[in-house]
């Protein structure tokens, strides 16, 4: 039973025009010679139409994991300017304990000997 209800489908199937480029050339009648280029006008519009919305959604998505890239430069470079300034901070602090007890070592001491 089954088997019979999909017998008429595919043969309806196999009866449809696949849209596409057909030859007009072999056309001998005016009107279907027309006909035939008008199909390949609306085909070619309506495939036109699909890839142009097709890539602007991939120019849109690249858009948006581009300003995505973007913020997370920014937030790198925040980083590295934050890091930076720290090692710099701890430099001076390094260089500023080294040179302290240098200081001390070549005042005088007051130990009461001359």
């Amino acid at each position: 039973m089954a088997a019979a209800m999909l017998l008429p489908v595919s043969v309806e199937l196999r009866a449809q025009d696949i849209p596409g480029i057909e030859i007009c050339t072999v056309e001998k009648a005016m009107e279907r010679r027309t006909s035939c280029l008008q199909s390949n006008i609306d085909f070619l519009q309506k495939t036109i139409t699909k890839l142009s919305a097709d890539h602007q959604r991939k120019l849109d998505a690249a858009n948006r994991q581009i300003e995505s890239l973007k913020a997370t430069v920014a937030g790198l470079e925040k980083i590295v300017a934050d890091l930076q300034t720290a090692q710099k901070q701890m430099a001076e602090d390094v260089k500023k304990k080294v040179d302290a007890p240098a200081t001390k070592e070549t005042a005088p001491v007051k130990d009461g000997t001359k």
